[in-house]
């Protein structure tokens, strides 16, 4: 027995088809699962641990980086020693009150950090802080 639908060519089709929009939403899904871990910014160091509250985030900060080697970094580009300083002054347009947060591998010496930061302070800036990773129990 078969069923005839008695519906004119004229009339408007009352379903709706989702599956063009969940095909669309799960390749969605997937860029960003892929892309997601792609956006994190900056050198991989293996920071410290600390039980210190973190700073508040008020504006963007400058990143100075010194990883396992004792490299240091500006954002995500490599800078000699001596250029630090003319470096995060042309960033910062000659504001020695810009934020800039040291990252120092927790490998790394800390006379060499100690050495990055004695430059910044020397050079003016006065909001120069250490990052590291919250405490774990």
């Amino acid at each position: 027995m078969a069923f005839k639908l008695n519906r004119s060519r004229n009339e408007p089709m009352s379903e709706i088809n989702v599956t063009p929009f969940v095909d669309v939403m799960l390749v969605l899904l997937i860029i960003f699962m892929v892309t997601a871990p792609l956006l994190t910014v900056g050198v991989q160091v293996d920071l410290p641990e600390s039980a210190a509250d973190s700073l508040p985030d008020d504006q963007e900060p400058l990143t100075l980086t010194i990883n396992s080697k004792g490299e240091v970094f500006i954002q995500e580009h490599k800078v000699t020693y001596q250029k630090i300083v003319p470096k995060l002054l042309a960033i910062a347009k000659n504001r020695t009150d810009t934020r800039i947060y040291v990252r120092g591998d927790k490998t790394i010496n800390y006379g060499r950090v100690l050495e990055v930061m004695g430059t910044l302070s020397g050079a003016g800036f006065s909001k120069v802080a250490l990052i590291s990773e919250p405490y774990k129990n």
